[in-house]
């Protein structure tokens, strides 16, 4: 999909990442750990508990989209993110992206790698046809976030069960 060098901070840092659909043997190159370092909320699943969820986002097809950034040197799963495209009513029934779950493992950051996943979603979710793409952020991810094109509207409210 995207191979591109991502830069460190020498020579002998440097990465080769490939931005790709995620695959159900991502599961044992850290997948599930990677969102741990996203929210202390997450919940360890079992192979057979990934392998369901798995195949309920792959009943989706095109409409829910995981990326991840795979180190090819470690096969590891180093970023990831996630982008849902939800149909509406409004604008001649167009369609939203919803951009979730963006995370780079901390000893990947700095990198532009987050930006990298950010920009595949965000095109990903043009190509698709939707009239915006949107994501909820922390005020301290703010900047980030505005780097990756996007600029503040509204607010967020939210209810937790």
């Amino acid at each position: 999909m995207d191979e591109r060098p991502v830069k460190g901070d020498s020579q002998e840092d440097d990465l080769v990442l490939s931005l790709r659909r995620l695959e159900i043997s991502d599961n044992a190159k850290g997948f599930v750990d990677l969102l741990s370092q996203l929210s202390s909320a997450t919940t360890p699943l079992t192979d057979a508990d990934f392998r369901a969820r798995f195949a309920e986002l792959a009943a989706l097809g095109d409409n829910h989209f995981v990326v991840v950034a795979e180190d090819r040197r470690s096969g590891r799963i180093v970023a990831t993110g996630s982008v849902f495209l939800e149909r509406k009513f409004l604008r001649g029934g167009g369609k939203v992206g919803h951009i979730e779950d963006v995370v780079v493992d901390s000893a990947f950051r700095g990198r532009h790698l987050g930006q990298r996943v950010v920009g595949f979603l965000r095109d990903y979710a043009k190509a698709s046809g939707c009239y915006k793409v949107i994501l909820n952020n922390t005020t301290d991810l703010r900047s980030f976030y505005e780097k990756c094109g996007f600029t503040e509207k509204n607010i967020q409210m939210a209810c937790y069960f």
